[in-house]
C-alpha cells in the first residue's frame, strides 16, 4: 500500500528524478519556455515557483548556496539577474501551462510550460536619413569559362 506518499515517481530511483528536475526546471529557466508531458510540469511547478522566492530574498551568496542543489550553474545565475526581478510584485503562480494535446507515439498529453511574464523584447532599429535606402547585398556566383 501506498500510504502518505507524496510525489510522483515516473518509474525512476530517487537520484533519476532528482536529475530529471534540475534538468527540467534549468531548461526552462534558460531558454523561457520548455515542451513536456503534463505529469512532469505538475511535478516541477512547485519547485520553480519555491525557486524564484529564494532568488527574490536574501544576499547573492546566500542564494547561491539555496539555489546549487537545485538548478545548474549557469541558470543560477540567469534567475538571480533577470527573473527573479521580473516577478518582484508576484507571491507566487510564476509559471503557466499550456495544453498542446496528446503526443502520437504514446498518447502522453503534452504541455508547453512558460513563465507568466514574458522578458520584454528590445527591438534597435537602425533608422536611415530621409531619401537614403539601403540597398540588399547579394553575392554574386563566380562562373568558369
Amino acid at each position: 500500500m501506498r500510504k502518505n506518499v507524496f510525489g510522483r515517481q515516473f518509474s525512476r530511483d530517487a537520484n533519476e528524478r532528482k536529475s530529471l528536475f534540475k534538468s527540467l526546471i534549468s531548461a526552462l529557466i534558460l531558454q523561457g519556455s520548455i515542451r513536456t508531458t503534463l505529469e512532469k510540469a505538475k511535478a516541477i511547478k512547485g519547485d520553480v515557483d519555491k525557486i524564484v522566492n529564494k532568488a527574490k530574498k536574501g544576499d547573492i551568496t546566500l542564494k547561491i548556496q539555496l539555489l546549487r542543489p537545485h538548478i545548474g550553474v549557469e541558470a543560477i545565475d540567469k534567475v538571480i539577474k533577470e527573473i527573479a526581478p521580473r516577478f518582484k510584485d508576484r507571491s507566487s503562480g510564476y509559471t503557466t501551462i499550456i495544453k498542446l494535446g496528446r503526443r502520437f507515439s504514446d498518447n502522453a498529453a503534452m504541455v508547453s510550460m512558460e513563465w507568466v511574464i514574458k522578458p520584454e523584447i528590445k527591438n534597435e532599429i537602425k533608422e536611415l536619413p530621409a531619401g537614403k535606402a539601403e540597398k540588399p547585398k547579394t553575392k554574386r556566383k563566380a562562373t568558369k569559362k
